[in-house]
């Protein structure tokens, strides 16, 4: 074989090899790429299954912090954090203005922040769902206080909401003695308010001469909606013995109105137990009278303290858990000890 021909063969041999080379090359692409997503895809199973042993971080997605109940709710957070592990464990709370979208972001960025336990208060139960569903999928522990979500948690914390509904209403009908006209201030449409409402309705299905007046004007758990909506209804009946506020903030409110209106001849019993309702149940020249006291920081507490057991892979054998509520009234508000 001359030069020339030997050039032109090893050309051949080089191009051929090339080809091979480069077939081979996409399947061990294939290969790697498909070995790739294996572990990837076991990697994602096993941090759903397995607990990483130590609470670290906890992520506490609120409605608004500038409300006292989110507070407290704050801090018994933190309370319990330090309790189990001292000043390691940071606690990172958010608040989301009852907005949504924020909220959804606010957990989206506490799992790729590899938050070890999110605890929430859902602003929206059903659209909530796509972001709790991405965090336990992550392997982040989810446990929702307060409210119940459309989705699948570590664990559901709230107070006895129905429970709440029924004490508040059962002094109602006691105080009037089994007759009169009560009105509802009805609030936003969540699991909580919907179940105080039914609590209600049932302590004064009892008392056939007590009438349920107005039941769905919507005061939207403010102390603006609570005027607004205690304004219009002191307008609209001439009589009125008492009402049942499904929250505090919304009797204050409706406090207010009746203080605007010089209206005397009914009383207000709330639900929460907040800084507002017992000064306001401090006024003798008020009208607000009891509340069905919550426990958010107990509910907190709760959280962290199954959150941490789920992390060192001790699943609750209640996941849905409730706790008592208590009426306070201008008689025992002095043993009364709040937020």
């Amino acid at each position: 074989m001359n030069v020339k021909q030997f050039a032109i063969a090893a050309s051949i041999l080089g191009f051929v090899s090339g080809i091979f080379g480069c077939t081979n090359s996409s399947q061990n692409s294939k290969t790697v790429a498909n070995l790739d997503t294996k572990i990837a895809t076991n990697t994602l199973e096993s941090t759903t299954k397995i607990p990483k042993g130590k609470l670290q971080t906890i992520g506490v997605a609120l409605g608004d912090l500038g409300n006292p109940f989110y507070v407290a709710v704050h801090k018994g957070a933190e309370a319990e954090a330090k309790k189990i592990g001292g000043n390691s464990i940071k606690v990172n709370a958010v608040s989301s203005a009852f907005d949504l979208n924020q909220q959804t972001n606010q957990i989206e960025n506490f799992t790729v922040a590899n938050t070890d336990l999110i605890i929430l208060s859902a602003v929206d139960k059903k659209g909530i769902k796509g972001a709790i569903d991405q965090a336990r999928l992550s392997g982040r522990v989810v446990i929702a206080v307060d409210s119940a979500v459309d989705a699948e948690v570590d664990a559901i914390i709230s107070s006895n909401n129905m429970q709440a509904g029924e004490i508040a209403c059962q002094y109602i009908a006691d105080r009037l003695k089994g007759k009169g006209h009560v009105v509802i201030l009805n609030g936003t449409p969540m699991d909580s308010i919907n179940q105080r409402v039914s609590g209600c309705e049932k302590s004064l299905s009892k008392y056939p001469d007590i009438k349920l007046i107005s039941k769905d004007q919507n005061a939207e758990g403010t102390r603006d909606g609570g005027l607004r909506v205690m304004s219009d209804l002191l307008t609209t009946f001439p009589k009125i013995d008492a009402v049942f506020a499904t929250n505090d903030q919304s009797g204050v409110g409706a406090d207010l109105a009746a203080r605007q209106a010089r209206r005397k001849e009914f009383f207000i019993v709330g639900v929460d137990g907040s800084p507002d309702a017992t000064k306001a149940m401090e006024d003798k020249d008020g009208v607000f009278v009891a509340t069905a006291a919550q426990n958010p920081a107990k509910m907190a507490q709760k959280a962290v303290e199954i959150g941490n057991d789920v992390i060192q892979g001790k699943k609750p054998s209640h996941p849905e858990i409730l706790i008592p509520v208590n009426l306070v009234t201008r008689d025992n508000l002095s043993t009364y000890k709040g937020w």
